[in-house]
């Protein structure tokens, strides 16, 4: 059962403006990385249900999150199906993200009161998925889908929709501006958040440090 009501996650996506998204086969590994942006200032994470065995590798990284980092809210993105919703709705997530829009895992989430956020690609979908109780709705790929000019279309027409872009975010000034300009609640940033070694490992302390920029950003510009 999720710590965080949905409603409390949408506002701490909105306060802090930025929703890491990541995943790696190795729990250590997804620990090192959740407590540097945890150390950064970010306070959503979204662990990607992309591998053999994720939901094992998330129910270590929710225990360590519950411990450790007890601010931390735990979700998980990447899920198309509602059997896969249950299954981690079952292991303590804070909140399912998926790339598509599937009535039947908003009936699970709504179900047990945990927030659902689907990729919509159109009016009609952010509109169906909205019918369907969304807070915040996910536009995937982000830059495919339009961009920051899609938003802005949205929001003239629809002013209450709340919009997370995943895909295409930049951690810089002039891309965060652009986004927050346009008017979303907040955004998922992946792979350019996450500083590598040369040998290949992750850089806790650059981590850190790049997420502390990026939420420094987001205050300024929105």
């Amino acid at each position: 059962m999720s710590r965080f009501t949905r409603i409390s996650v949408a506002l701490k996506m909105k306060e802090t403006g930025i929703v890491p998204v990541f995943y790696h086969k190795d729990a250590e590994v997804c620990k090192t990385v959740l407590k540097a942006c945890y150390d950064g200032g970010a306070r959503v994470f979204e662990f990607t249900n992309r591998g053999d065995y994720a939901h094992e590798v998330f129910a270590e990284l929710n225990r360590y999150a519950e411990k450790e980092l007890p601010e931390m809210i735990l979700g998980v993105g990447s899920v198309v199906d509602p059997g896969t919703t249950s299954l981690y709705l079952q292991l303590g997530a804070a909140f399912i993200v998926s790339p598509v829009l599937n009535p039947e895992m908003a009936k699970v989430c709504n179900r047990r009161k945990v927030m659902w956020s689907p990729g919509c690609g159109s009016l009609t979908e952010i509109s169906h998925a909205e019918e369907l109780g969304a807070e915040v709705v996910k536009i995937f790929p982000g830059t495919q889908v339009g961009g920051p000019e899609f938003v802005k279309a949205v929001k003239g027409p629809f002013p209450w929709t709340s919009i997370m872009p995943t895909g295409g975010v930049e951690p810089t000034e002039e891309n965060l501006s652009a986004w927050f300009g346009a008017g979303v609640h907040c955004v998922g940033i992946g792979s350019k958040l996450f500083t590598k070694n040369a040998d290949g490992s992750y850089d806790p302390e650059r981590i850190t440090g790049t997420v502390k920029e990026v939420v420094a950003i987001i205050n300024k510009v929105r």
